[in-house]
């Protein structure tokens, strides 16, 4: 699978990245949000803002000057983790538009005992949309229409919208070009994440737009290798299992060791996740409940 982290983020400045569609990159960079988010004002006269970003002065200012004194109609959201949905308060309440999204935060599963969810800081609990769309319902305004594209697995509300007419989907997290989506439990489910993969496959759109990192040009060709890249790491998880790693330290330290320490915290949720998929469709299972710190065998 071939990532592309050729990206020109031009913060502070909107970019045209499709007829109808500019983006405007946050200055929040990081390990895990690359360059910074995403967020995509959608229409000429009347605008859909998908992913308002985080609460950042300039980020903010910088999508007041877009915006003028054109009408906002909605303001759409891929999922609630904060360097997407912070602003959107404070948006909401500059343009007076709704809020629209999958639904509130929520983890894919309860706490297990003694164990806390990783991405705790990141999650946006105090959202909560103006309304809940359903898978494929959709929202217009004018010149554009937007559907809901239910694609859980990075989150349990993620959803992508795709621009109906143009080929185009905004994919949020799911799909990236730069990187591979993290997929943490109790956050995240692979086997919802691999569910969502295909259910993309099946689609039309030609061209992704994502919350981080330039577009997906060849979307068909990227989820295949995408799954595969997914199955392949499955079968190297399962394969440490069966020579004796039982703790998700060693695989990580076996799998990942040419990759930055800095991301192995992130490699081991990453494991974590696979080790669940595993557990669920009987072909492992752990000392006790499935837990970051469990020990893990092959069935």
């Amino acid at each position: 699978m071939k990532l592309n982290s050729a990206f020109d983020a031009r913060h502070g400045e909107p970019v045209q990245a499709a007829p109808i569609v500019m983006r405007i990159t946050a200055a929040n960079a990081g390990p895990f949000t690359f360059a910074g988010t995403n967020t995509y004002l959608v229409g000429v006269s009347d605008l859909a803002v998908i992913d308002p970003g985080p609460d950042h002065p300039e980020h903010y200012e910088t999508l007041r000057a877009a915006i003028g004194g054109r009408k906002v109609s909605g303001i759409f959201i891929t999922h609630t983790h904060r360097d997407h949905s912070d602003l959107v308060c404070r948006l909401a309440e500059m343009t007076g538009a709704k809020v629209y999204a999958e639904g509130p935060h929520r983890p894919f599963r309860p706490l297990r005992r003694m164990e806390s969810n990783a991405l705790d800081a990141s999650a946006d609990y105090d959202f909560k949309p103006d309304r809940a769309l359903a898978d494929t319902e959709t929202v217009s305004g004018s010149g554009w229409t937007l559907e809901a594209v239910h694609t859980p697995g990075h989150t349990a509300n993620h959803c992508a919208y795709a621009l109906k007419g143009q080929g185009i989907l905004f994919s949020g997290d799911h799909v990236m070009g730069w990187s591979t989506s993290i997929v943490a439990p109790p956050d995240g489910s692979m086997a919802a994440y691999m569910e969502s993969l295909h259910k993309l496959r099946e689609r039309g759109e030609r061209f992704y737009l994502p919350g981080h990192g330039g577009p997906v040009a060849n979307p068909k060709t990227f989820t295949k290798a995408l799954i595969a890249h997914r199955k392949m790491r499955e079968r190297a998880i399962f394969q440490r299992l069966r020579e004796g790693d039982a703790l998700i330290s060693e695989i990580v330290a076996a799998l990942y060791r040419d990759v930055d320490r800095r991301l192995h915290g992130a490699a081991a949720l990453s494991v974590f996740a696979h080790l669940e998929h595993l557990v669920d469709q009987g072909r492992a299972m752990s000392d006790g409940e499935a837990l970051l710190t469990s020990r893990y065998f092959a069935v």
